[in-house]
């Protein structure tokens, strides 16, 4: 009963957080709440014992997206421009891209269910034997870790790579063309 309830009010939080950055017209607010709505899941990862993916919303919701979204308005100023246009096209554009996500999971098999495909192929293998094989007893934990680390070591390569170019970025200066600036004589 007591997990319940802490679920729904996290969940009221999300909720409040995601509203609130979508009506705030001062952005640093808007990144402040995109960072609260990513610690917020990272708890509800916690209580859903997904640790793992907690750690990770955690470290790139709450940490890196943060610090970027901060560098970026000291580039661009804190309050939105007022928009000038209707939005009703990508209004549609949401609505149909809604539709199609709908219309494509109306042949998934029910949550949960034993029977379906997905439970059929290597999961069984994975749940019985990954806390033998790695002494790991969390199963997701010892796939990334274990049964794909060189996988997890390229995506990691990845990140790395792009955070590398995004500091780049962020840290280029324009240089002074030599003949611009002439002395007075």
């Amino acid at each position: 009963m007591l997990i319940e309830a802490v679920n729904i009010v996290l969940l009221a939080l999300l909720a409040a957080t995601a509203i609130a950055a979508v009506r705030l017209h001062d952005l640093f607010a808007v990144a402040m709440m995109f960072g609260i709505y990513s610690l917020l899941a990272a708890v509800m990862f916690v209580l859903l014992d997904a640790l793992d993916v907690a750690f990770t919303e955690a470290a790139v919701g709450v940490g890196i997206s943060t610090v970027l979204m901060l560098a970026t308005i000291g580039l661009v100023g804190r309050h939105e421009l007022p928009s000038t246009h209707r939005s009703l096209l990508p209004l549609a554009v949401v609505v149909a891209t809604g539709a199609a996500l709908i219309y494509g999971t109306l042949d998934m098999p029910f949550f949960g269910d034993p029977g379906a495909p997905v439970h059929q192929h290597v999961a069984p293998y994975y749940i019985s034997q990954s806390p033998h094989q790695t002494g790991l007893p969390n199963v997701v934990t010892s796939v990334l870790a274990s049964y794909r680390g060189y996988d997890t070591l390229g995506e990691l390569a990845v990140i790395f790579t792009a955070g590398v170019g995004v500091l780049a970025l962020l840290g280029l200066r324009r240089r002074k063309r030599p003949g611009k600036h002439r002395t007075a004589q």
